[in-house]
């Protein structure tokens, strides 16, 4: 069950392969443990692709598809996860991130005024670098984990719930034969 839910959702492989962005990784993208999905693929799939879209930086996608290949996870769910960060969701997940490092810096919360100009980018950057990045790291880390979990918990009770069912149908159909012979 979960693996037919995750590949209906996944992108084709085909298309990750011909990336020109992931040309770097060679050889090492065709290694078919990249595309198998299991339990273990999926959970660290998650965990990598979310972490990575916690990050701040721009090729997220790159980032994500280089640790699928160290980690040897799923390279396609890795990689799709990113896009939890997308241009919708970024402002939302870095102003927490930036809050969660200012926590943890014991850094003043910025009241920062918006201008979509090289100057003001590079001002406030400058600025609010370290907590941004150590929140991303630390939010990055905790939710890709707690994913990494229940991914785990979720695809074993999937799989015990199948069995069960497996095993209910069973019993049902000798008891019926068994019926049938009386």
């Amino acid at each position: 069950m979960p693996r037919k839910l995750i590949k209906r959702y996944l992108p084709d492989p085909q298309t990750i392969k011909g990336n020109r962005y992931l040309s770097f990784l060679g050889h090492r993208i065709h290694d078919a443990n990249l595309w198998h999905l299991n339990r273990r693929s999926a959970a660290t799939a998650f965990f990598v692709g979310i972490f990575c879209a916690f990050l701040p930086i721009p090729f997220q996608m790159v980032v994500a598809a280089t640790l699928a290949v160290i980690f040897r996870c799923n390279l396609p769910l890795s990689v799709a996860l990113v896009w939890i960060s997308n241009p919708i969701t970024m402002p939302a997940i870095f102003y927490f991130t930036y809050k969660v490092g200012c926590y943890l810096f014991d850094t003043p919360i910025r009241d920062l005024t918006f201008e979509f100009t090289a100057e003001w980018i590079e001002a406030e950057m400058s600025a609010i670098w370290q907590p941004l990045l150590g929140g991303s790291l630390v939010t990055g880390t905790i939710v890709g984990a707690f994913c990494y979990f229940i991914i785990r918990f979720y695809w074993r009770w999937s799989v015990g719930r199948s069995w069960r069912a497996r095993q209910l149908r069973r019993a049902k159909a000798i008891n019926t034969k068994e019926s049938e012979h009386l």
